[in-house]
């Protein structure tokens, strides 16, 4: 990958793909800045040196156009928190988007709408890719988060267009590189969250370079269930990705207890206990305490998806438990999962760790080994 300031961008048109994923409440305002202010580095960059910035991102998943995933609000929310002037266009391509970028000035900035209100965009289209392309002279990928996706905006438009990679992007990649070649051991991969396929893959990478993994969340319920201690794995899809991993490896933890939950009650249990039409929606207190004790010999810590469901009190004990033990030792300790570093950011704790990632399944997928689309497309536009 090429560095984006090798290049002279003065009154170049800028296309920069970004991540604006953000969370919004129900008044559709931002409740994180995270993602948003993780870009600022290089839009500043960029409108110092007298680009005209184009920014393109995706918010949610939309199924067609939905008021409620407008990046309206996102437009609002930048120009407050970096005290640049934004412009915002209520569409992706076509005249309105062609005018606004044809009175663009040095050093303006202009935010497209959500890119995903195109059904090409996830289809991977190389027309739509060609035609993002066309609106600017110098593309730039600066959305780590994304680059796991092998989507228009991110692993086809490099084919149509200059491409470099943004300063963000290069920061994600030097840190986890880090990671990568540097270990220092012991090494202990910490997943949870809900999605259990994103993550099966990356388990199994994790059993060659982690020292232990600790599971949380409904990937660990989905092991339990595996290991016949809690119900029973009835998605044949799940089922089909899970079985051949080595679940009865010495590295991968479970949890053996948990807040147990079924309606309005809950109860401590150990996962043995669990009954017809109840749940785990943490790991309990006897978890907790040896989870702790893994991590507190740990010399560096990969973090990615809570261990219950936080948006209950309740069932956040567990989350917060886990993001006070990493950040209080002295360990490299990398973060991530939109999930997660909401979590973190909600409890005031984003300086208390060594790095917070933008991305979730891309971080996991990077360290685990995985090519990631995003990044191979920049290698290959470099290459040629």
């Amino acid at each position: 990958m090429k560095n984006l300031k090798e290049i002279n961008v003065d009154n170049k048109k800028v296309l920069v793909r970004v991540d604006f994923n953000v969370p919004l409440t129900s008044e559709l305002e931002v409740s994180d800045t995270f993602r948003i202010e993780a870009h600022l580095e290089t839009i500043k960059y960029l409108k110092d040196n007298n680009a005209k910035i184009i920014l393109i991102s995706h918010l949610g998943n939309p199924k067609g156009r939905e008021v409620g995933l407008s990046l309206k609000p996102v437009a609002k929310k930048l120009e407050e928190i970096s005290s640049f002037k934004v412009n915002f266009v209520e569409d992706t391509l076509g005249d309105k988007v062609n005018s606004a970028i044809n009175e663009m000035e040095a050093g303006d900035i202009l935010l497209l709408e959500n890119v995903r209100f195109y059904k090409e965009e996830e289809e991977n289209n190389s027309e739509f890719a060609a035609s993002l392309a066309r609106l600017g002279d110098i593309f730039v990928q600066d959305a780590f988060s994304v680059c796991h996706r092998d989507h228009a905006s991110v692993s086809q438009i490099s084919s149509f267009i200059e491409s470099y990679a943004g300063l963000l992007l290069e920061k994600e990649v030097r840190v986890l590189d880090s990671v990568n070649e540097g270990v220092k051991r012991p090494f202990v991969a910490v997943i949870g969250g809900a999605k259990i396929l994103n993550k099966t893959s990356v388990i199994e990478n994790f059993l060659d370079k982690a020292d232990v993994i600790l599971l949380g969340g409904m990937v660990a319920n989905t092991v339990l269930n595996f290991k016949e201690i809690y119900g029973e794995i009835k998605d044949k899809e799940v089922f089909e990705a899970i079985k051949n991993i080595d679940f009865e490896s010495p590295k991968v933890i479970v949890p053996i207890d948990g807040i147990i939950s079924r309606e309005n009650f809950s109860r401590v249990g150990g996962v043995e206990t669990i009954k017809e039409g109840e749940d785990i929606v943490d790991i309990g207190p006897e978890t907790i305490e040896y989870y702790k004790a893994i991590i507190k010999k740990a010399k560096t810590v990969v973090w990615n998806g809570p261990m219950g469901k936080i948006e209950s009190e309740i069932s956040a004990k567990g989350t917060e438990a886990i993001a006070r033990i990493i950040s209080s030792q002295n360990n490299y300790s990398v973060v991530g999962g939109g999930e997660t570093v909401d979590f973190i950011n909600s409890k005031n704790m984003r300086k208390e760790f060594s790095f917070i990632s933008s991305g979730g399944g891309a971080m996991l997928d990077y360290i685990s080994g995985k090519k990631l689309p995003g990044i191979e497309a920049l290698n290959k536009h470099y290459e040629r």
